[in-house]
């Protein structure tokens, strides 16, 4: 897989008919493996029961489609959250970080802001966890790394730093 981690909006109509979606409509969510990594189709009930896909599903799942929130109005003074510090370590790509993407999503779905939608055990013992933005629909597909107790602490102390500013990227 060219990579291992990304970020994939819900799209606003269906991939299959190209219908938009309606507020509060039924839909099907996959994620499909590609050269590139993997490609997030969202597909009305009816085109998905269909079938007509010459493809498996990575994973998929079935949710209800919500109008994206209004922007946020910018603050003078920006102070990082988790959800934005993994969606910039997501972007990143940096497999060095990969202990503290897997804390922040694990916080993130505490906090229920993420819903965990799947789980793929790799071949390494390690798990790829599909989570889906509450708010937004975006999608994270996140390497589950399998911490030992003995290593949250660091990685927790790491998080921290991130969040409070004094770590480094």
């Amino acid at each position: 897989m060219a990579q291992e981690w990304n970020i994939k909006s819900r799209g606003h109509a269906c991939l299959l008919c190209g219908a938009p979606f309606a507020a509060k409509q039924p839909c099907i969510s996959a994620l499909r493996e590609s050269e590139a990594g993997y490609d997030r189709v969202d597909a009305c009930a009816g085109c998905w029961k269909a079938g007509g896909r010459d493809w498996k599903p990575f994973s998929e799942w079935e949710g209800v489609y919500e109008k994206p929130p209004a922007a946020p109005k910018k603050e003078p003074v920006t102070k990082e959250s988790a959800e934005t510090l993994l969606r910039r370590l997501v972007t990143m790509g940096d497999p060095a970080m990969q202990n503290v993407i897997y804390v922040l999503a694990v916080m993130l779905e505490r906090g229920k802001q993420l819903i965990e939608r799947d789980a793929k055990p790799q071949a390494d013992s390690t798990i790829l966890r599909v989570y889906e933005h509450r708010a937004s629909g975006d999608s994270f597909v996140v390497l589950d790394p399998r911490l030992r107790l003995d290593q949250i602490g660091d990685v927790q102390r790491q998080v921290v730093e991130l969040l409070g500013g004094t770590g480094h990227l």
